[in-house]
């Protein structure tokens, strides 16, 4: 009987570990899958708790984790309604109350070009804010290397139909501060640029054939800059005669800090809108650029130029079915979201936000 009693009790003690060992199992699983799911999160920027909008594969939530500060997180709208109407309502959505004179900055693009944004789509837009189109000119030569010539592209684009139309380096260039940076002392800008109290920066999203890919911050930088300001972006501060010459992490990095001295300056004047459409490996100073080898996506807002091309770039990555294939090579091939990285680092904006779906209205 005694050696029963023992078996029984020998037999209980077994099941007791085998069932302390498959809970501790569980445990450990759901902690490690937690584990990655944050890393995940944080490193690659996936979203989390969402539901996901099939028109354009969008996930309407966070890209944050939970020991992201409300400060560190930035908001980023999206609307699929690539249209006037779409523009109107993300930009409403912004809440942003332009004051004095307006500045809306885009591409007026290359002669021969046809993916610059239509004015079409913008007309509504800058009639409500009584905008003015302003751009400078080119460094590299092409149809808008001289202001005459600039100004007979803007009006064989349409641009002139719409608004009247600025070219800021005109009368040479004015100069920005660069605070703390690396490689600029100061940003050079087009004179004309101190005549506008807002700024509306409407750019292009697509691909860029020395910087990887082009949005807010290349339009806010390089766009910005008169000739003089564009040889010094690409040279990293070693020539305002010339584009040609400097490594490309430096010519990057150069584009962050000359984008910070513009982001100071308007402080709270000035917002961001991406549009991605006809996202061509090539960017609208080509004149022949490549056909799209990806569907449209949407149009993006947000005040802050690094998370809205962060988004812009998290939403190229998301596509499937090698969709986009030749736009993610051009990206890597220049090492493109280095700019990101470091704009971020400098204090341009957060590479983490929050995506809000204005069509559903969910986040």
């Amino acid at each position: 009987m005694e050696k029963k009693k023992k078996i029984m009790i020998g037999v209980i003690t077994v099941i007791v570990i085998i069932l302390l060992i498959v809970a501790i199992n569980i445990i450990v699983t759901n902690v490690l899958g937690e584990e990655e799911r944050t890393n995940t999160a944080s490193v690659e920027n996936t979203r989390v708790n969402g539901e996901t909008d099939n028109t354009a594969n969008v996930s309407t939530s966070a890209n944050t984790t939970d020991n992201q500060s409300d400060e560190d997180v930035s908001t980023v709208y999206f609307t699929s309604n690539i249209s006037s109407e779409g523009l109107m309502n993300i930009y409403h959505t912004l809440g942003f109350e332009p004051e004095g004179n307006v500045a809306i900055k885009l591409s007026t693009g290359e002669m021969g070009g046809n993916y610059y944004l239509q004015p079409d789509l913008i007309d509504d837009l800058v009639q409500e804010v009584d905008g003015t189109i302003v751009e400078n000119n080119t460094a590299y030569g092409g149809s808008r290397s001289t202001t005459a010539a600039h100004l007979q592209t803007a009006e064989a684009h349409g641009f002139t139909e719409i608004a009247d139309v600025d070219i800021l380096d005109s009368e040479g260039s004015m100069t920005l501060p660069v605070e703390n940076g690396t490689h600029l002392q100061e940003n050079l800008v087009g004179s004309h640029y101190a005549n506008y109290d807002s700024t509306i920066v409407l750019s292009h999203f697509k691909g860029h054939a020395m910087a990887g890919f082009g949005g807010a911050i290349k339009n806010i930088s390089i766009g910005f800059a008169s000739k003089e300001g564009k040889c010094l972006i690409h040279t990293a501060g070693e020539s305002r005669t010339s584009f040609m010459g400097g490594d490309q992490d430096s010519f990057l990095e150069s584009m962050a800090e000359s984008a910070l001295s513009v982001a100071n300056d308007k402080e709270d004047d000035i917002i961001y809108i991406n549009v991605m459409n006809n996202l061509s490996i090539d960017c609208d100073c080509e004149s022949n650029p490549s056909e799209p080898d990806m569907h449209d996506i949407g149009i993006l807002a947000s005040t802050d130029p690094v998370a809205v091309d962060k988004a812009c770039i998290d939403l190229v990555y998301e596509q499937q079915d090698g969709d986009g294939a030749s736009l993610v090579n051009r990206i890597e091939s220049r090492n493109g979201t280095h700019t990101l990285d470091y704009a971020e680092q400098i204090g341009l904006g957060n590479l983490y936000y929050r995506l809000v779906d204005i069509d559903v209205g969910n986040t």
